[in-house]
């Protein structure tokens, strides 16, 4: 069986796990979230933990990857989940209008995205974005889309960098 799906998924107090035949939801303080269940995948909640098996063997990596998932949507929706970016630039600015995110990159014209359902933007100063919310994976995809307006360059590390990121930089050419 996979090392993963061996080990239960702890479920605090607060949060629900609702298993239907083709779904599993998570619900808690912070939301709701669900992910469809394969078939042949067996989850068992009793006593605050959900464990997950399997009788076919092909199925086994998938019951690891459901396990994954689930304990990523526990953690979601009793503590959420939160990334933080920040603007290296002269210039460069983050600010909120209403729901959505306008960015000033060095662009002749402002960049502006609008917040996917479920997640919160904050810009505690002007070169810090906050990107807060249940879902994992639209919390690190929304933070990657806005990374990509502007990644990083190389040479003076100027863009939009994860905080804690460590930009590798080149030297400039001699001459």
């Amino acid at each position: 069986m996979s090392r993963v799906a061996k080990k239960p998924v702890a479920l605090p107090k607060g949060v629900e796990l609702n298993i239907q035949a083709d779904s599993i939801s998570a619900k808690g303080p912070k939301g709701t979230l669900s992910v469809a269940k394969p078939a042949g995948i067996n989850v068992n909640v009793d006593n605050g933990t959900a464990t997950f098996s399997s009788e076919d063997a092909a199925l086994i990596p998938l019951a690891g990857t459901l396990r994954a998932i689930l304990a990523n949507m526990v953690k979601g929706v009793s503590e959420g989940f939160e990334r933080k970016l920040e603007l290296v630039g002269v210039g460069y600015r983050a600010s909120m209008q209403g729901k959505d995110l306008n960015l000033a990159l060095g662009f002749s014209h402002p960049v502006v995205l609008a917040a996917p359902a479920g997640i919160t933007i904050a810009t505690p100063t002007q070169t810090e974005i906050v990107i807060a919310g249940a879902d994992k994976q639209a919390v690190g995809e929304f933070a990657a889309k806005i990374r990509a307006v502007r990644p990083p360059e190389p040479y003076k590390g100027k863009g939009v960098k994860y905080a804690g990121e460590v930009i590798i930089r080149k030297e400039a050419k001699k001459a």
